[in-house]
């Protein structure tokens, strides 16, 4: 199966910006590409003039998850009997959304601490939320389980963080200093908004390439990426599996070019003399 990678536009935000950009982020992935029926809650950002979809409590549907991945395992919760309350229902959902905040929160403070020092003050790093199936095939006369994890879907997120300090004074010029670079982030946060929607509607262009190759160009500081290869073909939804399938977040390297150009540069031969000195 081919993976089809959805690569969105670079942010570049301060410290204080970057926990709840992420969140808003995955939780937004998270509820578009939600497998069954959930119920939308809306969550206005503290730092930002934006209101972001996640997923809320849902009536008849729960997520469960497993130890290590973030399964969502739809099923229906029976009606209420002798033996289970309504409450009992509710502690059980509350406790599924919490499960979905604690892996994405967990996933944030790890890609904080995994951070590349890329320049003064500038702090880099990618994070990546991909979404796979579980299949299972019988081996040695059907005798073993053997369970593969195939992944369908990523989404590949890059920030660079701006520890340079701001502005406090009141004067003129800080108080305009401070709302630039407030502006500057939601731009770049609203630009991907508009990608993640753009890529859950299928409008993703050429920007998708098979797991199993496929160029990938490098990706600086200061520019846009521009990603493309192989794959299936046409943007459409067609990759997204009909059955239940389970959910990923890590840190991922940095493909930057300035770590392909030092590569080579390194690895080149020595240089021919041509005195015979």
């Amino acid at each position: 199966m081919n993976c089809k990678e959805h690569h969105l536009p670079e942010l570049e935000l301060a410290t204080g910006q970057v926990r709840e950009a992420l969140q808003a982020i995955l939780h937004t992935i998270l509820f578009i590409r939600s497998p069954g029926p959930v119920t939308p809650q809306d969550v206005p950002c503290e730092n930002f003039d934006i209101t972001y979809t996640r997923i809320a409590n849902h009536k008849s549907t729960a997520l469960s998850f497993d130890n290590n991945y973030g399964t969502y395992n739809k099923y229906n919760v029976p009606a209420t009997s002798a033996s289970t309350s309504t409450s009992d229902h509710h502690r059980q959902q509350q406790h599924q959304d919490n499960m979905i905040d604690r892996k994405v929160d967990e996933s944030i403070e790890k890609f904080l601490k995994n951070l590349i020092q890329i320049g003064p003050e500038l702090l880099s790093g990618n994070l990546t939320l991909s979404f796979h199936e579980r299949h299972t095939s019988k081996q040695l006369f059907g005798i073993i389980n053997h369970e593969t994890k195939i992944t369908f879907e990523e989404w590949i997120i890059y920030l660079v963080v701006n520890n340079t300090p701001r502005p406090v004074n009141d004067d003129k010029a800080s108080i305009m200093e401070r709302q630039r670079i407030q502006d500057t982030a939601e731009v770049m946060l609203k630009s991907v908004f508009m990608k993640i929607y753009d890529f859950a509607n299928g409008v993703d262009g050429l920007e998708h390439h098979s797991r199993g190759g496929g160029a990938v160009s490098g990706h600086g500081h200061g520019h846009g990426s521009n990603r493309s290869g192989g794959g299936s073909g046409g943007g459409g939804l067609d990759h997204i599996p009909p059955s239940m399938y389970e959910f990923e977040i890590r840190c991922s390297k940095r493909v930057d070019d300035r770590e392909n150009v030092y590569s080579r540069v390194a690895n080149m031969p020595a240089l021919l003399n041509l005195d015979g000195a």
